[in-house]
């Protein structure tokens, strides 16, 4: 006859209960489940933090050539840019490669730097540029103009390119207000063809002075990068003739426009524009020019970090099959242990279903108080994570990442509902998968066998 559903759940919870070696299985399943929420909500969040910081940086579209030689022709596309109902703000920006001399600091040592010639409020609208400056953030119009002295031509740096700020907590020291640093640019002006442009004078040289930072959280950006005017960038770049040009336009959409679908009607607006300018002098510099949406074109930064994100989700596959066994041993000794109480249940009518099912059950209540207890504790300890880590850097100077060498302030710890939800499930499913075979096992015991004189 078949046994009432109600008492395949109480016998399964007398198992349950009954048996010491379940509690090592229940605390096996939240230890697994307690690293899986730990490590995936910190790795997933720093991927996420990460992505987030480039989009920011360089808005949703970015019209780009990799060519030191730019490309021109640009006024006039911008301006159509800026009639179009969903592009909210546009941004030309100068870049290259350069050398910064910081004689106050660092001597006559020169440090490799790259160099972005823009407009601070045209990219502001169109980046966070603004909010990650230090001083000038609510006062962009000035950010090249040094409180101390206006006159002077003032660059923004990145917040580790002036050494010695960056103290151990990951913090830095910041002047009350800019001090008076001289920082001497240089690079090298190229031709439309790609040559040095002035043969007497290699070097194009301007010393600016300091007036602000930009901490993007970016290592390369903040490291490496150097602000100044876009006019002044052009001129060191040898833009400035024989007709201006720029490297890159960084692109807003308006609210409710989504980026492949913006991308796609600028991608179809730049080539209507190449073709315009078909005949005319530099206009095939146009042709290496790419238009891309902020994913594409910070691909070779995010995919790295993308790949470690899928490693360790491979990684934790395994933990499911640890899972998996764990369970198989616990439910095969239990099986083994009780097949009186099997040969019992079948010898007053229970069908090989019936037995196969308090197993499942059985191993349904380890998943689920496992799962829970791990989740719980994941939570928790998220939670309280980055004051553990204070905690153990005030005592014992510990860090999880040195933050004198990552670009990493609080730990991620926000939990994601869908995270939890996903291994919860899958650690319940691991412990059914690893009851089946001792389940099946029990289930096909035959009475005679398991009342045997010699297993009484």
């Amino acid at each position: 006859m078949p046994l009432i559903p109600m008492v395949k759940w109480l016998l399964a919870w007398r198992y349950f209960l009954k048996r010491p070696i379940s509690y090592l299985a229940v605390a096996a399943v939240s230890m697994c489940v307690f690293i899986v929420i730990v490590v995936m909500t910190v790795m997933s969040g720093l991927v996420r933090e990460f992505k987030a910081k480039n989009h920011a940086f360089v808005g949703d579209c970015v019209i780009e050539t990799d060519s030191l030689v730019g490309f021109g022709y640009y006024e006039e596309f911008l301006s159509r840019l800026q009639e179009q109902s969903f592009v909210e703000a546009v941004s030309p920006v100068a870049k290259g490669i350069g050398m910064a001399v910081i004689p106050q600091i660092t001597g006559e040592q020169n440090i490799g730097i790259e160099i972005n010639g823009i407009d601070p409020a045209a990219h502001s609208r169109t980046t966070n540029f603004a909010s990650i400056l230090h001083y000038t953030k609510n006062n962009v119009e000035r950010v090249f103009s040094p409180s101390y002295d206006p006159e002077l031509a003032g660059c923004v740096v990145g917040v580790d390119v002036i050494p010695y700020r960056r103290q151990a907590d990951g913090s830095y020291y910041y002047w009350q207000q800019p001090v008076p640093v001289q920082i001497v640019v240089s690079s090298f002006p190229l031709n439309l063809k790609g040559g040095l442009l002035r043969s007497l004078d290699l070097v194009s040289t301007k010393t600016f002075y300091y007036s602000d930072d930009v901490h993007s959280g970016l290592v390369r950006v903040d490291g490496n990068a150097v602000f100044i005017p876009l006019e002044q960038a052009q001129v060191l770049f040898g833009m400035d003739t024989p007709f201006a040009r720029i490297s890159a336009i960084h692109i807003r959409f308006k609210e409710g426009t989504p980026v492949p679908i913006g991308t796609a009607r600028v991608r179809a607006l730049w080539q209507a524009h190449v073709q315009s300018c078909k005949g005319r002098p530099g206009a095939d510099l146009l042709d290496g020019v790419r238009v891309q949406t902020w994913q594409e074109n910070r691909r070779s930064i995010i995919a790295p970090m993308e790949k470690e994100e899928t490693m360790m989700t491979m990684l934790f596959l395994m933990l499911g099959v640890i899972t998996v066994f764990i369970i198989f041993v616990v439910l095969y000794m239990i099986v083994a242990h009780k097949s009186k109480d099997i040969g019992i249940l079948k010898s007053i009518g229970l069908n090989m279903a019936d037995i196969l099912m308090i197993f499942l059950v059985f191993s349904v209540f380890i998943g689920s108080i496992g799962s829970l207890v791990g989740s719980v504790g994941g939570a928790v300890f998220l939670y309280n994570i980055n004051d553990i880590e204070d905690w153990l850097y005030a005592h014992y100077h510990w860090q999880l990442w040195n933050r004198e060498v990552y670009a990493i302030g609080d730990i991620p710890n926000q939990l994601q509902p869908e995270l939890i939800l996903s291994v919860f499930g899958a650690a319940i499913a691991a412990c059914v998968v690893g009851a089946l075979v001792p389940g099946v096992r029990a289930a096909r015991m035959k009475p005679v066998q398991s009342l045997q004189v010699n297993q009484l």
